[in-house]
């Protein structure tokens, strides 16, 4: 796919310094450049574009293969839900139960998820990015402040069946807590987002894939769970939480994973045998590891560097995201208070 020069908007990387460029997305179509910036493997062909366009490539083979006449039939029942488990995926998990302190004092009182970037908040985005990219189904995870998620959400937000779980314990455990409370109320395949992402919309698009993970180019400044992937993009390895040592090996996760039923069912089993265990401060990400080095999971790798992504942790981090998504598209975010607002910021 070629991508012209008058269509890329060239901008730094959302969450760093690093003068490691990422292409902004123009319109509808995905940046795709072997140009700077890219790294190559295998034959040449860049990461960035070969990681894309594998997803790409995989999206549209569902879209075409369950894009049939459908059933007038009732959906088939999966546990305690109802759900049709074929198809490019259509339910999200957000996790939103978490203080955001690293975000204080904006957090001191609001949970992180409703900072408000331009004027509307992270949870506005997310929504609205999950909406243009057909979703149907919402679940989230809430446990700080989190009436004041709910109330958000049924004031603003239509077109989504959403399902809230209430975390009571989030002060004294991790995400991995998080996702576990999570157990009974999904049962079909999904994408996992944390709550504390902007990205834009068509990178969510290629999510809608059943076991994937979110990646991007690695960058001293960028700290957390990486993976090492081989040539097809397979994930081989995780190299879990904040380690020096491991800092520097493959991509950085982007915290948005997509997993097909038959793997949650087991990454569930797993969990509850942690969790029994006592070990609530663990990152969920220590389950995928384990499964991927068994050889129980297969994830694919989905490049985020072809587009704008930012994970806000800090004032900083808030910052940057200021810059990045600034341009209005036009586009009506739900705001805080029940009141429609223009984006400042494009999905």
């Amino acid at each position: 796919m070629k991508q012209t020069h008058d269509s890329t908007r060239w901008r730094r990387n959302p969450c760093t310094s690093a003068a490691a460029h990422v292409p902004s997305i123009a319109g509808d179509s995905p940046a795709l450049s072997g140009e700077t910036g890219f790294r190559s493997i295998g034959d040449g062909i860049p990461v960035d574009r070969l990681l894309c366009e594998q997803a790409e490539a995989a999206f549209a083979d569902e879209l075409i293969a369950f894009s049939g006449p459908q059933s007038d039939a009732e959906p088939r029942a999966l546990g305690s839900l109802h759900a049709v488990d074929d198809g490019p995926i259509s339910t999200a998990l957000l996790l939103a139960a978490g203080a955001g302190t690293r975000l204080q004092p904006l957090t001191d009182d609001c949970p992180k998820c409703l900072t408000e970037v331009h004027g509307v908040p992270i949870l506005g985005r997310l929504v609205s990015c999950l909406m243009e990219q057909g979703f149907k189904r919402l679940v989230v995870v809430v446990g700080y402040c989190g009436d004041q998620i709910r109330d958000y959400l049924e004031a603003c937000v239509s077109g989504l069946d959403i399902h809230f779980v209430d975390c009571r314990e989030y002060a004294t455990t991790n995400n991995i807590y998080s996702l576990w409370m999570a157990r009974e109320s999904i049962r079909e395949s999904f994408v996992l987002i944390e709550s504390d992402l902007l990205f834009d919309s068509r990178l969510l698009g290629l999510m809608r894939v059943r076991n994937r993970v979110a990646v991007a180019g690695f960058q001293p400044e960028l700290i957390g769970t990486t993976v090492s992937i081989d040539e097809s993009g397979r994930v081989v390895s995780f190299h879990v939480g904040a380690d020096p040592d491991t800092l520097n090996l493959g991509q950085k996760t982007v915290n948005l994973y997509s997993l097909s039923a038959a793997a949650w069912r087991e990454v569930v089993r797993r969990l509850e045998r942690r969790i029994t265990a006592g070990r609530v401060h663990d990152y969920y990400e220590v389950v995928f590891a384990e499964m991927v080095a068994e050889g129980r999971l297969a994830l694919q790798a989905v490049s985020f560097d072809a587009g704008r992504w930012c994970e806000i942790d800090t004032l900083e981090d808030l910052r940057a995201a200021e810059r990045i998504f600034h341009e209005s598209r036009g586009i009506a975010w739900p705001a805080r208070g029940g009141r429609s607002y223009t984006a400042g910021g494009s999905s």
